[in-house]
Order: C-alpha cells, then structure tokens, then sequence
C-alpha cells in the first residue's frame, strides 16, 4: 500500500520545530491530532529505551574497540552462522564489559581456574592462621591441660595406646584448652550472659578431631558427676542430723526399684551421620571408659528394638550417648525427657548433617535439648559456603576453632595420575585400576614384613561415583586375581561393619611370603598348542585386599592402615577431593594417591589438585 503524500513540506516544518520548542513534531499522517501541544512531564508514560541514559560501567567499557552492536539472536539457531567464534552461550556485549568469563587464560592470573566452579569452601585468612599457630606453640603436652588424673591416664593408657609419639595434634592443642575454659578469661562476661557455649571445630582429615573433642567432654562429665555426688551427700548430711535433732519432718523411705536418676537421660550426646561412625567412635568411648569409668551407649539402625530399649534405659543408668540424627529424633518424638539433661552435644561431620537431609533433624534435637545445653560443639574437616553462611545467621556468636591447614590436603599424601588413554590400557579403566593394584602388590611383596618369610598386607580402597560401579569394578578385581569387596548403601548394613573391620584397624597383617605373586599379564589366556588341554594357572594377590566404595567410606572413618587410595572417578567437588585423599596419610602418616585420568576427564581439575598438594595450598 503506498503512503500518500503530504501537503507539507518536511524541511518547512522542521525549521517551524526549532523556533517553538514547546512544539512536538509529529508526522503529517497524524494531522488529526494538535500539532503543538504543551508537554506534561507528569502525564508521560514510559519512557522509550532510546531515552533512557548508558550506565556508567557500559559507556566505560565502550573504548577505541567498540563496535556497533549486533542484532540480538534468540531462539535455538541464533548461534549460527557466525563470523567470529565466541564463547558458547555468553554474548559479545557481556565479553567486552569486562566480564571474567570473557578474560583470556593467562599463565599469570590462572590460579585455580578449572577449581572455581567446584570451589565453595569458606576461606582462612592469613592473620588468622598466623595467630592461631601462636597459640599452638604455648601447648608441649597433655599435661599442659587441667584435666582430671583419671582422663590424662585414659589418654595415654587407651586412647593413644601403641602409639610412639603423645604429643597434641594442632587441633588438640586449639581445641581442648578452649572447650575447658582454659582461655576464656577475656570472655567471662560475654559467657555469662549467654545461655551456653557453641563452638565450630575445624580440622583438616586425620587429625585427631574426634579425641579433641572427646576429652574435654569426658572431662566435664566426670566434673559433674562429681558435683552431684558432693549435692547428694549433702543432703544425706542433713537429713542425719534432722534424725539427731528428733525433728518429726516425715522423710518418705527410699524405694529400692526406683530406676537411675540417668537412666534413659544421657549428659552428653554425639550425633554422627552413619552407623559406622557410631560404631567407630563408641569404640573410642567404650575403650576410655575403662579408665575414667563412665556409663556410655551406642545405638543405630544396626542393632535391633530390643538391644536399642536396653542400652537407653538401663537401670545403671547413661552419661554419653552416641547415636545418628534419624534414631535418636523418633525416639525424641515417643520420650522427650530423653534430652532433658544435655548439658553437651557434639555433631561431628557437621557439613553432612546440617545439609538439606538431615538439618531439619539436627536442628530439631539442638532446640529441643536447649534448656539443659551448656556446650555446642559442630565438627567437620570442610565447611562449605552454605554453611558458613547457615552459621552466621543460626549461630552469630559461635567460636571458631580452625587449623592453619583447613581445605588443604597433607604433603606427606603424595598424587600421582594414570593415564587410561595411554599403551596397554587403550582406555579400559578396569585394567588400569587392576595393573596399578598389581604394582602396588608386586613392590610390597618385595620386602620382608616384621617377621623373615612373611609380608605386609596391603590396604587399598578405590573410590567410584555411582554405587552400581563398585560391584562392577570388584568383580573385576576378584577376576584378575585380587581379593577385593564392594560396600555402597546396597551392602546390608550387618556386612558393612565387617567389611570396614579390616580396614579401620591399626593393627598390621601379614601373610606368608611367596617366590613372587607374578604380574596381570600371567592372567591373560595363553595360546595352548592342539591337543594339550592344560589351562594356564592363574595367579593371585595374596598381600592386597581392596575395598570399592562410594562417599560412603570416605566421611570420617578412620583408615589408619590404608596407605593407598586410587580415585577409579574423579570426584564431583573439591570436598570429595579433601575427604577421598584424607582416608590415606591420617595422624603424621604418609600416604599416597592415585588418580585414573580419562579422554573425558578433567585433566586441569587433577593437574589444579596435585599443584595445590604440592605448594601446601588450600583448595
């Protein structure tokens, strides 16, 4: 349709515009309406975009290589076609604003790029740890700390029984005189008018944090105990000599069937994520126990109703209770006194049970055991972003006892990197996993144990991602000869403590020394000439035993004897990285790391990793 043409010259009436600027120009099709018609800032609308000012940083960053902004593209084929490559799904307007997506990947600004995505650990600032290793050097010894004859006998008799060196770790040495009070003078006011004490207990894995928080918490029990012995006998006192005196008050007489005042009532309470955390630590207590001479309690989803009412409600009544959050709620639920005498309760791996599973929970028991409580105590060896930030809301004033070595993994861990890509893999990870096993028992197999004609037996444990994979890979494993098991949440859970047994123990194993278990490659079929049907004998492993697992053996289990740990996957996030490689070189051990690296594996991840282990950097 053609536009009809106008009366009015163009030129005539913008020269007409120029001399009344209190005049709007509009075109001669709009004729209808006033040419000149007064302007309301009050009754415009919207204001049109061309109107609307450049921010400051865009007009900034529009230099001497501006260039004219390209059509926007939307839609799934807007990509396309294109005459420069660009980054994939960032537009050019966001790389020329200076954003850091579009930055070039120098040599000199590139310190742990690949690990930006994956970090989301809380930092250590350099003033803290340079303070925090001043108060380490006050501390030489246990006897440095005011504790009762009983625990320091505890301490050296069972809890570091055959161990050569009795020196404090550096979270002991920050941990235990804060969690007695020993360095509180400064803080008396602000802990008088709080109605408890919170602590966050901060370590890297390995070193020692569940001793660290064990004794000073034994410590108080046995002080309370005490108290409660010397109000006990007072009231005894005086109720003899109401008895001297002939005074007629009417005492009622004591009833032999009465329970324990602590029966059912714990002082303190330990809260793990797993049953084989609670098996782990109430060994520790059980075996301090013996010494101090306390009451304590274990109970999980492993043991049964019957075994659970017993140990909970014994007539001799319960000091410390170790328990995971989903038992001990539902029996919050059916008996709430069962927390009406927490004077101290300590969650351990508090990064997995202040998580989206388990924080309804643990928050639920923390307010229901408020009353009573005088200690919180929140351990972990990593704290993520997410809960640092849940800290300082839910928490303000909580006390942060941290190692100068947080989020970094030991030096004594050695990483080395296997790649699968690489001649006679070809990519089969099964037989790299395999082959690097088979070295690891080759060179052990070379040396004498303790005793002349035996060998070590080796520890290993190979972590995947996905929990169907670790039957997979053991079954592997047991095929090439290797005496390895699987544990995921699938294993029941009477079969996962046994299989852990062998693993979290410290004690060494040896078997009978052999002229020399042989290689992988003699499990290869060999060719057999016609008419000799004599199979090749296959060969075994016997000074390995390999347990394939997922994040379910890498949280807190104490693997002291494990030496080795190969990573079949690379993990999903730096805090799977700290807690896979800290199941290996725990208490001023050495130990020794294996990655298997893909064609479809992070190979700058790995490479990060390994330059952070080095430099004794965080990650």
């Amino acid at each position: 349709m053609l536009r009809p043409k106008s009366s009015t010259c163009l030129l005539c009436s913008f020269r007409a515009a120029r001399r009344a600027p209190q005049t709007i120009l509009q075109w001669p099709s709009q004729q209808t309406a006033s040419l000149t018609t007064n302007f309301d800032p009050s009754k415009a609308g919207s204001r049109p975009s061309r109107m609307n000012l450049t921010e400051a940083r865009e007009v900034g960053a529009a230099g001497a290589n501006a260039r004219t902004p390209r059509r926007k593209q939307d839609g799934p084929f807007g990509g396309m076609n294109l005459k420069v490559a660009g980054i994939r799904g960032v537009p050019d307007r966001v790389r020329d604003s200076g954003d850091p997506r579009g930055k070039k990947d120098t040599q000199k600004d590139r310190g742990f790029k690949a690990l930006k995505m994956q970090r989301s650990l809380a930092p250590v600032s350099y003033n803290q740890r340079t303070r925090i290793k001043e108060r380490m050097a006050v501390v030489a010894g246990f006897t440095d700390f005011p504790l009762l004859e009983s625990v320091q006998r505890a301490i050296t008799e069972q809890a570091l029984k055959g161990m050569e060196d009795l020196t404090p770790t550096p979270v002991q040495k920050i941990a235990i005189p804060a969690l007695l009070g020993q360095d509180n003078k400064g803080r008396k006011s602000q802990r008088q008018q709080a109605p408890r004490e919170e602590f966050l207990l901060a370590a890297e894995t390995g070193s020692g944090k569940t001793l660290a928080y064990l004794i000073p918490t034994i410590n108080a029990v046995k002080r309370a105990e005490a108290v409660d012995a010397e109000v006990e006998a007072h009231e005894k006192a005086l109720e003899e000599e109401r008895r001297r005196r002939n005074d007629l008050t009417l005492v009622s007489p004591p009833l032999s069937n009465m329970p324990h005042p602590t029966t059912g009532r714990p002082r303190a309470i330990i809260l793990v994520p797993t049953a084989e955390l609670v098996a782990q630590v109430g060994n520790l207590v059980k075996a301090m126990s013996h010494t101090v001479k306390f009451r304590s309690a274990l109970i999980s989803s492993s043991f049964s109703g019957i075994v659970i009412r017993n140990r909970l409600f014994s007539p001799k009544g319960l000091d410390i209770l170790i328990s995971t959050p989903h038992l001990l709620a539902s029996i919050a639920d059916s008996d709430p006194n069962i927390l009406s005498r927490v004077t101290h309760l300590i969650i351990d791996e508090a990064d997995s049970l202040m998580d989206r599973g388990f924080a309804p929970l643990t928050s639920a028991i923390i307010d229901r055991s408020s009353p009573s409580l005088q200690q919180l105590i929140l351990c972990s060896a990593t704290i993520p972003r997410s809960l640092d930030t849940y800290l300082r809301k839910r928490f303000p004033d909580i006390r942060r006892l941290v190692t100068p070595n947080l989020h970094a993994i030991p030096r004594r861990v050695q990483l080395g990197v296997v790649d699968i890509e690489r001649p006679p893999y070809q990519g089969n990870k099964n037989l790299a996993c395999a082959d690097t096993i088979w070295s690891i028992g080759k060179v052990a197999a070379d040396h004498d144990g303790p005793v002349k004609g035996e060998m070590d037996v080796k520890r290993i444990l190979v972590f995947v991602n996905e929990r169907e994979t670790t039957q997979i890979v053991a079954e592997y494993l047991v095929s090439k000869g290797i005496d390895a098991i699987a544990l995921s949440r699938d294993t029941p859970e009477e079969r996962q403590s046994e299989m852990l047994a062998s693993f979290t123990s410290a004690k060494p194993l040896s078997a009978p020394k052999v002229d020399h278990p042989g290689s992988l490659a003699d499990n290869q079929p060999n060719y057999v000439p016609i008419g000799k049907a004599t199979p090749p004998v296959k060969r075994t492993l016997p000074n390995v035993k390999v347990l394939v697992t997922t994040d379910l053996g890498s949280r807190g289990i104490d693997t002291l004897a494990v030496r080795h740990v190969i990573l079949y996957d690379i993990p999903h996030s730096t805090i799977d990285f700290i807690h896979r490689l800290g199941r290996t070189g725990r208490m001023g051990r050495r130990g020794r790391g294996i990655v298997l690296v893909g064609k479809h594996d992070r190979r700058d991840i790995v490479a990060e990793v390994k330059e952070g282990m080095f430099k004794g950097q965080a990650l």
